[in-house]
C-alpha cells in the first residue's frame, strides 16, 4: 500500500488534519470555502480529483450535485471520505492515468458532462507520475485538453518555513511574474522556497490567492482557477 506514509497523502496527511483543520487549518479552509460557494457550474455532475478525505469540502457544496465521481488513490481518504460525508453516494474511479501525457484529455472524455475539481492534486506527487515526470509538460496539457470545459483547481504554488509578512492579494486579473507575487507576500530578506511547479498556468485567467498554514513553520502560497472565474474588477 504506497500511499500508506506517503507525506503528502494518508497517514502522515491525515494525522495532521486530525491535529490542525479545527485550529492552524481553519482560516484557509474558510477561504477555499469562499471560492467554492462563488464557483458556478450548470451540471450536476460533480468530479472531484483528488480531494483526500474532503477536508476543505463541505456537505453544503457537495448538495449541490446529484452524481459525484471521485478520483482519490489513497484508501485511507476513501474511507474517511465516506465518514466525513455519509449522505453523499461517492463513485469511486481510476486515477492511475492523470499523470501521464495525455492525462487530462483523458479525463475529459471519461467524464464529458461532469465539472472537474482538483482539490489541491497539481502541484503534489502524482500517482503512477514516471521518474522523469516533467510537471511543466504536463500542465501545458491542461488548458487545451479542458476548453470548454468547466473545470477549478486550487493548487499549491511555493511552500516555505517563512511566515509570511504581507497578504496574498485577494484576486488578480492575469497572472504575476512568480518572483513579483512573493514580494507581496514575503518583503524583503532571503526567502527558501520549495516550488511546486504551478506557476503560470492559465496565464490571462484571473485567479485568487490564500495562505494555508499548514503545520507550525510550514506556509503554502495557494492558487485558485476557475474556467468561469469572472475579472476581479
Amino acid at each position: 500500500m504506497p500511499y500508506l506514509l506517503h507525506p503528502s497523502g494518508s497517514l502522515p496527511y491525515h494525522l495532521r488534519a486530525w491535529r490542525w483543520r479545527h485550529t492552524l487549518w481553519a482560516p484557509f479552509h474558510a477561504t477555499v470555502r469562499r471560492w467554492l460557494t462563488d464557483w458556478r457550474q450548470e451540471t450536476q455532475h460533480l468530479v472531484l480529483i483528488g480531494p483526500s478525505a474532503g477536508y476543505a469540502l463541505t456537505a453544503q457544496f457537495l448538495e449541490r450535485f446529484e452524481r459525484i465521481s471521485v478520483l482519490e488513490p489513497d484508501p485511507l481518504a476513501r474511507w474517511l471520505l465516506r465518514r466525513r460525508f455519509p449522505g453523499v453516494a461517492f463513485d469511486w474511479c481510476e486515477s492511475g492515468y492523470l499523470a501521464q501525457p495525455g492525462g487530462f484529455a483523458r479525463l475529459a472524455a471519461t467524464f464529458p458532462d461532469a465539472a472537474l475539481l482538483f482539490c489541491n492534486l497539481i502541484g503534489q506527487e502524482l500517482q503512477g507520475q514516471p521518474a522523469d515526470f516533467d510537471r511543466a509538460a504536463w500542465l501545458a496539457e491542461l488548458e487545451p485538453a479542458l476548453l470548454g470545459r468547466t473545470w477549478a483547481s486550487w493548487h499549491d504554488l511555493v511552500s516555505t518555513t517563512r511566515e509570511p509578512e504581507g497578504h496574498a492579494p485577494a484576486c488578480l486579473d492575469q497572472a504575476l511574474p512568480l518572483d513579483d507575487l512573493l514580494t507581496l507576500v514575503w518583503r524583503g530578506g532571503d526567502l527558501e522556497i520549495s516550488d511546486h511547479e504551478t506557476a503560470g498556468l492559465c496565464l490571462q485567467a484571473p485567479r485568487r490567492y490564500g495562505i494555508w498554514h499548514l503545520a507550525p513553520r510550514r506556509y503554502h502560497l495557494i492558487e485558485w482557477l476557475a474556467s468561469t472565474q469572472r475579472p476581479c474588477s
